[in-house]
């Protein structure tokens, strides 16, 4: 017999004290996760209160419902095994809104505009990969730079050595985008460190390069293509020891990183063998231009567009990867049989998570391991 929810048993008890309230609060947090469902709670006064997130199908925001005569708030919401979900609060208390994270949950994930409360379902946990490990040895991170003609400036980024870097071997080659928020956000050096000493993928060099304005740089954008394919690569090839062959190379990116990696890919063919990208920004119309993305993505979808129409095969291997509960789920299935057609080994996985940097983080391991088999590959197959 299903047992009832937990904030159900509490509504039986008559009259509500702030005692009884006390202890349940202190003893479940927020939210409860109950098999299949999540319980979100708030707790204090307000005219309203809701739960805020970005999870396709479910009403944002989501009202919370007082409990007669106390402060505590609640709302039930189906929340699937291994799902993964951002949240925040908000109230009202007469013409002033408030939002903020849930102080009952002490779970955060950052990212470049803050940080989120996390709703982690039965089934999820942070993958042990991406966790320090006192066993790996660790790579280094060598800050360099040049002057870029593409780009009209100077360029920085961090360039990942694998720990035994040696002159008298030959490296793969992986550029990221938005590499600052990589390495900060998703723990990718971490990552890189993990996945090297579990053999899951060979040593390699990677490049996390920083945009100075992703929203201009990023969807389909001429001069930082060059400076990708014609400054940056040959660059990396004079100074590091790096398989020539561009099956050695991949370019990756999430969200409009993905979207400069494709259209880097498609603009210098070749170039890359591979790219890995997440919930990358493929947005497109069937008809007219009304994408409803605002005027950002209108590059973007100029570019995907024409792409559809004359699909090309500027590298072997694709690695995408999409959270289920994110509004780029559709574009991002769509493209997977275009790519496809186009000639390109795709491998396509979906998350029951969103549009963040943990998402992403978790889907490493799969992606990585995929461009960039290690031996311990060949040891099991």
């Amino acid at each position: 017999m299903r047992q009832r929810l937990a904030i159900n048993r509490l509504r039986d008890h008559a009259p509500l004290t702030r005692e009884l309230i006390d202890e349940f609060v202190g003893r479940y947090g927020s939210p409860i996760i109950e098999a299949e469902r999540a319980t979100f709670l708030f707790r204090g006064d307000a005219d309203e209160a809701w739960v805020r997130h970005r999870v396709i199908g479910l009403p944002d925001p989501m009202p919370l419902k007082r409990l007669p005569h106390t402060d505590l708030w609640a709302v039930t919401t189906d929340l699937p095994a291994n799902s993964r979900v951002e949240y925040q609060l908000e109230v009202r208390r007469a013409e002033r809104y408030e939002r903020f994270n849930d102080p009952l949950n002490p779970l955060l994930a950052h990212s470049p505009m803050g940080s989120s409360s996390v709703c982690a379902a039965t089934g999820y946990a942070v993958p042990s990969w991406a966790l320090p490990d006192p066993e790996a040895r660790p790579g280094e991170i060598v800050e360099d730079g040049f002057h870029s003609r593409a780009l009209r400036r100077d360029q920085s980024f961090w360039c990942y050595l694998p720990a035994r870097f040696s002159r008298v071997l030959r490296y793969p080659l992986l550029i990221v985008h938005d590499g600052g928020d990589y390495l900060q956000y998703a723990a990718m050096k971490t990552v890189l460190d993990n996945l090297i000493h579990r053999l899951d993928i060979p040593p390699l060099v990677a490049l996390f390069v920083p945009p100075k304005d992703r929203l201009v740089e990023y969807p389909n954008h001429a001069p930082h293509a060059r400076f990708i394919a014609r400054e940056l690569v040959p660059y990396a090839a004079e100074r590091l020891p790096l398989i020539e062959d561009s099956s050695g190379r991949c370019l990756m990116g999430s969200s409009f990183g993905g979207v400069a990696s494709v259209s880097t890919a498609v603009r210098y063919p070749g170039v890359f063998g591979s790219l890995l990208i997440q919930s990358a920004s493929l947005v497109f119309t069937d008809i007219g231009q009304d994408h409803g993305g605002g005027p950002y993505f209108d590059p973007v979808v100029k570019f995907v567009n024409k792409y559809r129409a004359k699909p090309a095969r500027p590298v072997d291997r694709i690695y995408m990867s999409c959270g289920m509960y994110e509004p780029l789920i559709t574009p991002n299935r769509s493209m997977v049989s275009v790519f496809r057609e186009a000639g390109i080994t795709v491998k396509y996985v979906e998350a029951r998570d969103g549009h963040n940097w943990d998402d992403w983080r978790d889907r490493l391991h799969d992606g990585l391991s995929w461009i960039f088999p290690g031996p311990q590959k060949y040891v099991y197959e």
